[in-house]
């Protein structure tokens, strides 16, 4: 076997600086979001999701008061209404994600 010769990079790795791949960019947005501008948008773009989040949150909630209130048959109704808005859920980011692909074929 033959062993490998040197390697002879253009230029030494830096690593405090970002790789620079011809053709990628790592945002799309020129100005760093905030976390509330990021969420506005993201919201905007898929309203259905923080809708399906919030009901399964509030199923949750309000699943465990009842149980521990000794309302058994409503508990067990409120995580089956959690289980149902969670699939909502799953269901809006999928659609979300279906829908921006679509969008973003040329």
């Amino acid at each position: 076997m033959a062993a490998p010769g040197p390697v002879n990079p253009e230029a030494p790795f830096d690593p405090s600086k970002t790789p620079v791949i011809e053709g990628f960019s790592p945002t799309v947005y020129s100005n760093p979001e905030s976390f509330k501008e990021k969420f506005i948008r993201k919201t905007r773009e898929n309203p259905m999701v923080p809708i399906g989040c919030l009901g399964t949150a509030a199923a949750l909630s309000y699943g465990l008061y009842c149980f521990h209130r000794g309302q058994s048959h409503r508990s067990q109704i409120m995580m089956r209404t959690r289980i149902a808005a969670q699939g909502f859920t799953v269901v809006a980011i999928l659609l979300g994600l279906a829908a921006s692909a679509m969008k973003s074929r040329p």
